[in-house]
């Protein structure tokens, strides 16, 4: 049987890179560090790190491990803190993490449906983008995190990904640019234009989009924030590609939302919840009240 104690040395080795680091981090020493490694792949009959001058890498049977161990640890976080919720009467917690736009717009309306279902439920929420919040989740810290990715739907060890829209990219421009009152429009008629990004993987669509109509975009702002960058169209700036959900729909006097044309950018909003062992009846309720906030938004912003 493997050694969970072992199996957290392993994964401390992984994250610093070397048995000295590990085992300042652990307040261990080198020698017992390696001495509780050399243990683990005697016990699995296998080597699981490569030394060199360098550090240590894992081996392939190494990183099987400390996946495994990452598991296990969030596992065991979770018991941990379902155990002192049983113990202190608190057994009304809930903890979520989410992106900005919709920490603004689909996780408001899903709370206060929870809360009608659930009385003094003590809710935590935390703003983090998707690979923080996946490992939020993972580490215990949340039981749910509100995610997206605009490709293949990611694969975390450990994780449930529950989807719950595909929201198209649209174009934000002023009303009074030239091309305010198209129906919808080809990147490609855009070359010349200056662009307002997102940053990290919120400017994978443009990057996306304006790489297949074969042109670098000219960028002159990038920004994390939606509104701002909604402002920034408004204020004459450039334009933008912006999620639905991100629409600042009550702009509608001074923007232009339009559609861009086959093949468009979509972003894929999702859930990540935990794998676990026992019910979670407020994490089911809060995807229940998520999916019906998801179906009070109309696909066409200027429909709404």
């Amino acid at each position: 049987m493997i050694d969970v104690h072992r199996l957290r040395i392993l994964r401390e080795v992984s994250e610093q890179g070397s048995f000295a680091k590990a085992a300042a981090s652990l307040l261990l020493t080198p020698s017992a560090v390696s001495q509780q490694v050399a243990a683990l792949e005697k016990s699995l009959g296998r080597p699981v790190v490569e030394r060199s001058t360098r550090g240590v890498t894992l081996t392939e049977s190494g990183r099987v491990l400390v996946e495994a161990a990452e598991t296990v640890a969030a596992e065991l976080a979770a018991a941990q803190e379902r155990i002192d919720r049983l113990a202190d009467g608190h057994t009304g917690r809930l903890a979520v993490a989410t992106f900005t736009s919709a920490g603004q717009s689909l996780l408001p309306p899903a709370l206060i449906a929870l809360n009608a279902h659930y009385r003094d439920v003590e809710l935590t929420v935390s703003e983090a983008e998707p690979a923080d919040a996946a490992a939020l989740v993972r580490e215990g810290r949340a039981d749910l995190a509100l995610a997206y990715h605009f490709g293949r739907t990611p694969e975390v060890p450990g994780l449930v990904w529950t989807p719950l829209m595909d929201e198209q990219m649209w174009l934000v421009m002023p009303r009074s640019h030239r091309l305010a009152r198209r129906r919808s429009l080809p990147i490609a008629e855009l070359t010349d234009e200056r662009w307002i990004e997102g940053c990290g993987a919120a400017g994978a669509p443009l990057a996306r989009a304006s790489g297949m109509a074969g042109f670098q975009p000219d960028v002159v702002c990038t920004s994390t924030d939606y509104l701002f960058s909604q402002s920034l169209v408004e204020a004459g700036v450039g334009i933008a590609l912006i999620p639905r959900i991100a629409l600042a729909t009550h702009k509608a006097d001074s923007l232009a939302f339009i559609p861009l044309e086959h093949p468009r950018p979509v972003r894929h909003i999702g859930a990540l919840t935990a794998r676990r062992r026992w019910a979670q009846p407020l994490v089911d309720t809060l995807l229940t009240t998520l999916k019906d906030a998801v179906g009070t938004i109309t696909p066409d912003p200027r429909d709404a």
